[in-house]
């Protein structure tokens, strides 16, 4: 524990660097670049994963019309998790060094190479190329942009959580929406090949240039000199860079992240492990809604809880998220409970339960990120939320190992 404390230490700006009024460098932001940046970073937020979620939907009804087999089906899930698990591993070892328009059109080609391959699939494995291609523009996407924010006002992590939060409500209403309509899955993917489009065009021509150092936030960015910035310059030019920092400062760096990085994967094993492992086995017969009801709901009330925490910073935020971690756990266990006695006597407890589940993760989300780029100092700062970006993954990797063979084992037994 000491060392840990001490690697976080060196990680961190010192109390007394925190409570010292800090120089403030010339900044030229003014309202409407803040406000730009602030839309921009929104937009990647919901482009990167709301093809993803758009695409990873149509690829299940794919897969159900080419009657794939239960293991095919946990193949979805491998190729959905492991290249995104690959990225983010690469990202502290020298991913993040890479210059960021090229990262950003490789994401965009993917998205769109997803939507492609998965709309004219007429094999298995074909679909799930298409699922591989999402995940690498996902994982791709979020290494980048989450990157990105360390050349921005601290305001934009709040606004790309929400894109992302709101890209899993959208997404999925989308996709239901237009296939109900009566689009087949093939034109509704195709309709779709917009948002990549929309997510290159955010960051090319959206986005201004970024600053020497990150202004605090919303506040001190509208009060701070009126210049206008050069829109000549793209978010290319990188001020302070972290492509300097040896291996034995990310090495530290990293041992200081441990802090944040462990709470966030626990909040993701423990709420994945619930959405893989336990929303099939949560059934009630007596209500009208039949068994794919229910499940639409779960997820439904889930998505809607991670949108709405992560757009919740400017009004709660949340310094100690191991708190956030532990509710989790015990969300787990109440819930495996139940599945286990089945003694919850309604439905509508665990669409409260399923909601707060959502909150809890999407709050643990924004607030890990939020804190990072608050105590890392600037020259950090980029490499800490690279590095940072595996947690959720890993979470969600480590819960699947687990939940799929338990949920096997659980309908067995029913």
């Amino acid at each position: 524990m000491g060392g840990c404390a001490g690697s976080r230490r060196r990680l961190l700006d010192s109390e007394e660097e925190e409570t010292a009024p800090e120089p403030r460098p010339p900044r030229s932001y003014h309202k409407g670049a803040l406000w730009k940046n602030v839309m921009g970073f929104w937009l990647l937020g919901l482009c990167n994963n709301f093809s993803y979620v758009v695409m990873l939907s149509a690829a299940h009804d794919i897969l159900s019309h080419q009657r794939a087999s239960e293991n095919q089906s946990h193949a979805v899930l491998l190729a959905d998790i492991l290249p995104t698990l690959i990225i983010k591993l690469l990202a502290p070892l020298g991913l993040h060094l890479l210059p960021y328009s090229p990262r950003v059109l490789v994401s965009g080609i993917c998205a769109a190479g997803s939507f492609i391959l998965v709309a004219f699939s007429h094999s298995v494995g074909t679909s799930l190329c298409g699922v591989v291609l999402a995940s690498i523009s996902s994982g791709v996407g979020e290494v980048t942009f989450l990157s990105l924010t360390a050349f921005y006002p601290r305001a934009v992590i709040s606004w790309w959580s929400s894109g992302t939060g709101g890209a899993g409500l959208m997404g999925a209403l989308s996709y239901l929406g237009l296939t109900q309509a009566g689009l087949s899955p093939q034109h509704t993917l195709l309709s779709m090949l917009g948002i990549p489009a929309l997510m290159l065009a955010s960051y090319f021509f959206l986005l201004t240039s970024p600053e020497p150092q990150d202004p605090g936030g919303e506040e001190e960015a509208e009060t701070s000199a009126r210049q206008p910035l050069i829109d000549s310059e793209t978010p290319e030019s990188k001020p302070d860079s972290s492509s300097n920092l040896s291996l034995q400062e990310r090495w530290t760096v990293f041992k200081g992240l441990l802090w944040y990085i462990v709470p966030l994967v626990l909040v993701y094993f423990a709420e994945y492990f619930i959405n893989q492992g336990l929303f099939e086995l949560l059934f009630f017969r007596n209500t009208s809604l039949n068994h794919a009801q229910q499940y639409r709901w779960y997820q439904m009330l889930y998505q809607a809880g991670v949108f709405v925490s992560r757009s919740s910073l400017h009004c709660c935020r949340i310094r100690f998220t191991w708190v956030l971690a532990l509710l989790q756990c015990l969300n787990l266990a109440f819930l495996l409970v139940d599945v286990w006695f089945s003694f919850l006597p309604s439905i509508y407890l665990v669409f409260l339960i399923i909601l707060y589940e959502g909150l809890l993760g999407g709050a643990a989300y924004v607030n890990t990120f939020h804190n990072i780029a608050l105590e890392t100092s600037d020259q950090h700062r980029e490499f800490a939320m690279a590095a940072a970006c595996i947690s959720d993954t890993l979470g969600i990797s480590l819960s699947g190992l687990l939940a799929l063979p338990l949920h096997d084992f659980l309908c067995h037994l029913s």
